[in-house]
């Protein structure tokens, strides 16, 4: 498989980017600062980049099927029109918000929204892992310090999940029809050195089943294949990557955003040998008005 390295393609300046997520109806990528507050949008044909102001922190964002968007925040998980504006809040974060926000997101082949939270203090391993149906929240893992990684197999039995903190990613049987998980085992785990800290963060899965994570404090993004072995490094001119998305017309760009800090606060893309999944969009037409 053939790969450029990885190239900036927007100075967006942000303090915390992360999930990237593209939309094949804009034809255009979104993503988020989670500390900057601000929902992006970036066109890489036209190279167009525009920015929505949040009034809280934005852990993530995905499509919905009616053309806006759903969004883990501080306070809950809400509806966004298709300006990238608060419109309905679907559900509380049912956490101490002093202390905890959602972070990663993802949608499942149901059109279904998981997300999870982070324990800022990470202290005590509260954060969860949740899947919405409707206006209700599930817990499908809890003990957590940071919940990430979320990503599914093609065929959608399998959820990828990651604790950053605890350097481990785990998967586990999801059953599509009802949103159940089961089964979790361990993945993949990094051993950190003190020269290297790099751990999984935001990820993706491609059309072969392989899973790409962007390792955060180690400059690079790494690809597992679905056994959980290491095929490749792909070293990032920014030590804090945050999150990979497949994008472009052909799914085969990889862009992936990062944190401020030797390199970051930068959107930088690559081109890839391979195609990424089309991401689903949420199920706005189950969501109670």
């Amino acid at each position: 498989m053939a790969m450029t390295e990885f190239r900036p393609v927007l100075d967006a300046g942000t303090i915390l980017g992360e999930s990237p997520v593209w939309s094949d109806r804009s034809q255009a990528l979104f993503f988020v600062d989670i500390s900057g507050r601000k929902l992006h949008r970036y066109d890489p044909v036209m190279g167009g980049h525009d920015v929505v102001l949040i009034d809280e922190d934005i852990g993530c964002v995905a499509p919905a099927s009616d053309g806006a968007f759903v969004a883990g925040l501080r306070s809950g998980i809400w509806r966004l029109d298709s300006a990238g504006r608060k419109l309905q809040k679907l559900a509380s974060n049912p956490e101490n918000t002093q202390t905890s926000r959602f972070n990663d997101g993802r949608v499942d082949p149901r059109g279904r929204f998981l997300a999870g939270t982070i324990d800022e203090p990470k202290a005590s391993a509260a954060a969860c892992l949740y899947r919405l149906d409707g206006t209700t929240l599930s817990v499908l893992a809890k003990g957590l310090m940071t919940s990430n990684g979320l990503a599914f197999s093609p065929d959608g039995c399998t959820l990828y999940h990651s604790d950053t903190p605890r350097f481990v990613i785990y998967r586990y049987d999801y059953d599509v029809t009802t949103g159940e998980v089961e089964n979790r085992r361990v993945f993949a785990e990094l051993e950190p050195t003190v020269m290297d800290r790099g751990r999984p963060d935001g990820a993706a899965v491609d059309v072969d089943g392989c899973y790409w994570t962007a390792l955060y404090e180690g400059a690079r993004v790494r690809r597992y294949d679905p056994c959980g072995r290491i095929m490749a490094d792909y070293p990032v001119p920014a030590r804090y990557p945050t999150m990979v998305a497949f994008g472009g017309a052909d799914r085969r760009t990889l862009f992936l955003t990062t944190a401020n800090g030797e390199g970051g606060g930068v959107l930088y893309a690559a081109d890839v040998g391979v195609r990424g999944l089309v991401p689903p969009e949420f199920a706005s037409e189950d969501v109670p008005r």
